[in-house]
């Protein structure tokens, strides 16, 4: 395939609810424009942007892929993105490399959650959007019913579209095109038609704009509406070179941007990574300025290292067509970078720039991993950084406290693929395991206590003999001394201290750190010849192990807040169930889309499937963001079967 130029380039972002037909529609065109001699089918697992084993054996899109079509002289990169939520990282990176958007809609299903989140990334990244109501051929299919519903949930600005247009278009379109530049507003309100040529510009600026949303049908499977929509993108959406400014950092880390021009020092980033068994890490960039040539030497700013690009290439799927250069606006991939990772800019040494980072929601939905094999927690912890060069959207994290590796994502279908991955790719087989809780233990009266070590065994003995109190207190420990008369020598103080602080690690009921403490020695005894630093510690752990457990000990557990966003029909049914979760509604505020934000606490103890419950309560419509708050004293009946697990799993 040829460079194009960037007049010639389209990139446009397909999106839409799981199972719309975005897969099929590209099958369509692919056939349709001679790259294919047959369509393939989701079902049979042999499509062109469907190529990952997972997504065969799934049935559905759970990695973003670029497929190029060549329509009039033009190139439309189309960018297939995954319509479930899990994969919203994806839709994310996708439309960063876009300048306009497809949102599918089932003409049978009409507006899914997944229609939802395509609107709101199209608003985001305020992109131009066209949408199609696909699967025409439906017995149920009703264009007026479902673009009423459309316009009702996404507002004045949708209209419906046919192609080709006529200059005899309705009253509607007129008035869109009217709203689109003052000129025409006047021709219109003074009963004039409008020339094709008007027509045109009007329209450009408008669904450039966002003040229209052109709405059409189709039924891509049977090959109805392809045409029209391939023109319809040609004609309408912007080129690369009409693309906002870039907004970044230079080396100064100082606020610059880029507008997409040829004539310029080379500027691209990165919005995908593909780790190909055969091939390795294939870098899917985007040319933002300047052109790309194969074996140019670019910066890396994030890693500040110099790449050698070896052969560019498009990519369709999984297939490879090589290319000498990319201009400004086009989408290419490049194969075995040593540095670059998603999201990462690539830039002329002396021109450095740093474009903002992929924007990734914070996970929401966590589980406790272990490797079935106990030797292979290093193949694991190699094969999931590996899988996060690909998919940066999920987390590894290890819990130092109840030494968990904790894989965080958006669902548990986003996680359970990648743990099908890993055994795939890295013949790795992974266990979920329970969730431990970090708690804390604290006390919540005083106690006053005598710690004494005395042992003698023939030679040098060991003596240490310690009175301490101990209470409550604000900070996480606190240690003074109220000695008199010599009764602990000065320089065995601090190895009380730190005797003390040792045994801060494990606390009686749980084992879990203790907290809140403040101790107080204030008498005690030695020997001339057996005392020691290491007595006095040791005597300091058996007053800490018996004040402790007179102190009236109590469990703490971590609290967290929570921003929960959903639409007003679920609010009940929401708050209902927060308060079975122990949780406490703390406000609520109205949000721009007409929904509510409720703010939140309740214990991390509760929450470790609430994305999931979330997702069945509001049917995919609700997100939340949670963080950790404070700690707090666990109601005594549910603190007693926290304390009878824990002796249970010691006695074992």
């Amino acid at each position: 395939m040829k460079g194009y130029t960037s007049e010639t380039i389209r990139n446009v972002a397909l999106l839409g609810h799981g199972g719309c037909g975005k897969t099929t529609f590209l099958e369509a065109a692919l056939h349709a424009t001679g790259v294919t001699n047959r369509m393939g089918k989701v079902e049979d697992g042999n499509t062109v942007s469907d190529y990952d084993k997972m997504e065969i054996e799934k049935g559905f899109s759970i990695n973003t892929s670029v497929v190029p079509i060549l329509w009039k002289e033009n190139k439309i990169n189309f960018i297939d993105t995954p319509g479930y939520f899990d994969f919203i990282g994806e839709v994310n990176a996708a439309m960063r490399a876009a300048e306009a958007a497809v949102i599918m809609v089932d003409a049978g299903a009409g507006i899914q959650v997944g229609t939802e989140a395509a609107w709101k990334a199209c608003e985001r990244y305020n992109r131009p959007r066209f949408i199609v109501i696909n699967k025409r051929d439906k017995d149920e299919f009703d264009f007026y019913k479902t673009f009423g519903e459309l316009k009702e949930k996404f507002g004045e600005k949708l209209v419906p579209f046919s192609w080709p247009l006529s200059v005899e278009i309705d009253e509607e379109l007129k008035e869109a095109i009217a709203s689109a530049d003052d000129e025409l507003m006047e021709k219109y309100f003074e009963g004039e038609e409008f020339t094709e040529e008007e027509i045109l510009k009007g329209l450009k600026k408008g669904i450039a704009d966002g003040g229209i949303v052109p709405v059409c049908s189709s039924a891509f499977e049977l090959g109805h509406g392809l045409e029209g929509l391939l023109d319809l993108l040609v004609t309408y959406v912007p080129t690369p070179l009409q693309h906002g400014p870039y907004k970044g950092f230079n080396d100064n880390n100082e606020p610059v941007e880029r507008i997409s021009v040829v004539d310029a020092p080379v500027s691209a980033f990165v919005f995908k990574t593909i780790v190909d068994p055969f091939v390795g890490k294939i870098s899917v960039l985007k040319v933002v300025t300047g052109k790309l040539n194969s074996g140019d030497e670019v910066y890396n700013e994030r890693a500040g290292k110099v790449e050698k690009l070896g052969k560019l290439f498009f990519l369709r799927g999984k297939q490879q067509q090589e290319l000498n250069y990319a201009e400004a606006g086009d989408i290419v991939a490049v194969a075995k970078l040593q540095y670059t990772l998603s999201g990462d800019t690539l830039c002329d040494k002396n021109d450095i720039i740093r474009f903002l980072p992929l924007d990734y929601p914070s996970p929401s939905y966590y589980i406790a991993i272990e490797p079935v094999d106990k030797g292979d927690d290093e193949k694991m912890g190699s094969g999931l950084a590996k899988l996060r060069e690909e998919d940066p959207s999920f987390v590894v994290e290890r819990n130092v406290e109840t030494h968990q590796t904790l894989l965080g994502g958006q669902g548990d279908m986003q996680l359970s693929i990648i743990l099908a991955k890993l055994k795939d790719r890295f013949g790795v087989s992974v266990k979920t395991v329970p969730q431990k809780i970090a708690y804390r233990e604290t006390i919540k009266g005083n106690s006053d206590v005598q710690g004494k070590h005395k042992k003698q065994s023939g030679g040098a003995g060991q003596y240490g003999d310690v009175h301490i109190r101990f209470s409550p207190s604000a900070q996480e420990f606190e240690f003074s001394e109220e000695l008199f008369g010599g009764s602990v020598p000065k320089n065995y103080v601090p190895a009380v201290e730190k005797g003390l602080l040792e045994c801060m690690a494990k606390g009686p009921l749980t084992g879990c750190k203790v907290t809140g403490v403040k101790a107080v020695l204030y008498d005690g005894s030695y020997h001339d010849v057996d005392s020691n630093e290491v007595s006095f510690k040791i005597a300091a752990s058996l007053a800490f192990k018996k004040g402790i457990v007179e102190a009236k000990p109590c469990l703490l557990e971590p609290i967290m807040r929570m921003e929960i966003v959903i639409p007003d029909d679920y609010m009940g049914d929401v708050m209902g169930d927060m308060n079975k979760r122990r949780g406490k509604i703390l406000g609520m505020e109205p949000t721009n889309d007409g929904g509510q934000k409720l703010l939140a606490e309740a214990p991390q103890a509760e929450l470790f499937k609430y994305a999931i419950d979330l997702r069945a309560m509001t049917q995919g419509r609700g997100v939340f963001t949670l963080k950790f708050e404070r700690y707090e004293e666990v109601p005594a009946h549910l603190a007693q079967k926290i304390i009878d697990a824990h002796k249970a799993e010691e006695e074992k």
